[in-house]
């Protein structure tokens, strides 16, 4: 059916829904308006009914009392006496104008006045009437009269407060999901319906191969579940996406949802769990049960660790942990339904050993699907993806950007093409240059230059020589990656920066560690090499090499005087110890082979600075004049690598 028009609106309404009004919209709104005006009004009006002149004693007396002029008193609650003037006399130039005021009654009363106390006012009024004849003597009259007026300002604040949590409970239970007082345990969930189309395809997820192929065949059971059934076959139930972040979990499930065709159902982990005792377990139950009532359907559960952490002894001395029972409801749900039923679960972390074990057996989540940082081909074709929109140069070379990217994400990639395109933009250019996308990569590493940061000549010096001590190191050392440019221009929180080009190693020796720990230390050799003291400036070399050399010692096993053992602990227990998982002796050893480690590196780093010295001068003092050295600035100063004569040699 195709959207009607409106004759006076020209935006499409399908069958009239674009312009009704939402419920509880300005009905009740102007409810409020008149009952607050009416009230006002009947205020104004009371007030001017029961604003009565008022006198004292004195005048009362000597006016009206002495010469007969009252007809009745009237002695209200105690306090207030109500004076009747004699209605002949109403008419006469004394007392005319009290029957011309508006809203008014002739029969009174026309007088207040205030009493003090009943027996004063007996007692004065008594005496005041000693030499009137009985029968002119006036009685007093007594009554008790409650006033809405008198309440009111019992009433009035209790009212607001009543009308003030009317229109909240009105307003929360209007508003759907979660922000509801009525629908704490509802589910707030991104529905993409069946027939609907996002945005993000299959297309747009480079790399990932296998991934995707796996992916892929969920979404073939939805649409072709016969072609797997007839055989015998049982439809995961579950599906758990793994990964580093940014490596296009979440992305994968967007493209499920734009390619399944079937109703998928998206929320956080973290939406499960709230302070109320009960709402995440609600929150399970309702999502299953609208996504069975819709099957075939996908339910997409993203960061479940944020519920799906392992049970411990550590919550047992919780009285009722909410994230507990609502895992367990989880788990229950998960289990529940049979096979073949048509709901998919698929879940996405970057933590998996927190997961608990029993979520994560075959019947919950039968597939562990794992997606890894790209290599140089999946880069390529990441970069192939996020450049669509971009307006590229002709000298713009993709293998050259994947090869300078080891070790990015896909999230990561984005982010500089991204940031690429900002800063040509930035420069006022027509096209995306490769430099501009090297100088993204430089920001998304190191952070944004700042030139503009002021140092001291002697504290400029001694950033060159730190950096120049860094170079010169690596570069005279076989296993250290290759370096591509020094810095001494401050960028981030850096004062100084070495570049390198890493190799994609799948295994680490121990020569390998050790050659890096000696580039670490190459700059803060440099300092005591040429200025006989060291400063503050390698506290981040220093902190890479002792996590580093610890490393090597407590979990790879590579020091010989600890030996093959390794305290890793890949389950993630041994986070909720306060203690260490080992023995005051074997820290103890533990530290002493770091320490041993650490300091043979540093002397042999200063050994071969010593040897090289001449070079290393060379390469400050080249930094000093135009801040900026380049590989080729290097090869001129410091010959070519050892390593790149090797390979020659080989080939």
């Amino acid at each position: 059916m195709k959207p009607m028009l409106d004759k006076n609106d020209k935006t499409p309404s399908t069958n009239g829904q674009g312009s009704k009004k939402p419920k509880g919209g300005y009905g009740f709104s102007w409810f409020y308006i008149m009952l607050f005006v009416m009230m006002l009004i009947f205020s104004i009006i009371s007030n001017s009914l029961t604003n009565l002149n008022e006198i004292d004693w004195k005048e009362f007396e000597l006016t009206m009392l002495k010469n007969n002029e009252v007809e009745r008193i009237v002695v209200v609650n105690k306090e207030i006496a109500e004076i009747y003037i004699k209605k002949d006399l109403l008419t006469t130039e004394k007392y005319k104008s009290i029957g011309n005021k508006p809203f008014k009654s002739n029969l009174g009363p026309h007088y207040t006045l205030q009493i003090g106390s009943v027996e004063g006012f007996e007692s004065k009024l008594e005496k005041a009437q000693k030499d009137f004849d009985p029968e002119d003597k006036i009685a007093v009259r007594y009554t008790t009269r409650t006033s809405l007026w008198n309440i009111l300002p019992w009433i009035f604040p209790i009212l607001i407060l009543v009308l003030f949590w009317i229109l909240m409970l009105r307003r929360m239970g209007t508003s759907g999901g979660t922000n509801s007082i009525f629908n704490f345990g509802k589910f707030n969930t991104q529905l993409m319906e069946k027939g609907k189309k996002s945005t993000v395809t299959f297309q747009d997820i480079a790399g990932l191969k296998e991934a995707k192929t796996e992916v892929m065949e969920v979404v073939d059971f939805l649409k072709n579940p016969g072609t797997y059934t007839k055989l015998g076959a049982k439809i995961p139930k579950g599906v758990m996406l793994v990964g580093p972040p940014g490596t296009g979990k979440t992305l994968m499930a967007k493209a499920v949802a734009g390619e399944a065709g079937v109703p998928f159902y998206s929320i956080s982990g973290s939406e499960f769990v709230e302070m109320f005792v009960g709402v995440g377990a609600s929150r399970v139950r309702d999502l299953f049960k609208k996504a069975k009532e819709n099957a075939p359907s996908i339910i997409f559960i993203d960061e479940i660790d944020a519920v799906g952490r392992t049970r411990g002894k550590v919550n047992a001395f919780q009285a009722n942990d909410e994230r507990e029972s609502t895992l367990n409801q989880l788990l229950t749900e998960l289990d529940g339904f049979g096979a073949n039923t048509g709901v998919i679960v698929l879940a996405a972390t970057n933590r998996p050993d927190v997961l608990d074990k029993a979520l994560l057996r075959p019947g919950r989540f039968d597939r562990h699907i794992y997606l890894e940082l790209p290599n140089k081909d999946e880069r390529i074709e990441i970069f192939k993806v996020h450049i669509r929109g971009i307006k590229l140069d002709k000298n713009v070379n993709l293998d050259k950007l994947s090869s300078q990217t080891p070790g990015f994400s896909g999230a990561d990639i984005a982010n500089i093409c991204n940031e690429a395109a900002l800063i040509a933009a930035r420069k006022k250019k027509n096209t995306v240059e490769q430099e501009d996308f090297m100088d993204a990569r430089d920001r998304a590493v190191g952070g944004l230059e700042r030139k503009s940061k002021i140092i001291s000549a002697k504290e400029k010096e001694i950033v060159a020589y730190h950096e120049a001590g860094h170079a010169v190191a690596s570069w005279y050392l076989e296993h250290v990656d290759s370096l591509v440019k020094v810095s001494i221009i401050p960028r981030g929180k850096s004062l100084g920066s070495a570049w390198y080009l890493p190799e994609e190693r799948q295994l680490v020796s121990k020569k390998q560690f050790m050659d890096q720990i000696c580039a670490s230390l190459g700059g803060r050799a440099a300092e005591e090499i040429i200025f006989n003291e060291i400063t503050s400036g390698a506290l981040d070399d220093l902190e890479k090499t002792t996590k580093q050399a610890y490393t090597m010692v407590a979990f790879y096993g590579l020091d010989e005087e600890i030996g093959p053992i390794s305290f890793y602990d890949s389950t993630g227990q041994n986070e909720r110890l306060l203690g260490k998982p080992y023995s005051e002796h074997m820290a103890q050893l533990i530290d002493k082979e770091v320490q041993d480690l650490i300091t043979t590196a540093y002397e042999r780093t200063k050994h071969l600075l010593q040897e090289h010295k001449s070079e290393l001068i060379k390469l400050a003092e080249l930094l000093l004049k135009q801040e900026v050295v380049d590989e080729e600035d290097l090869e001129l100063i410091l010959g070519k690598r050892m390593t790149e004569l090797l390979a020659k040699d080989s080939i």
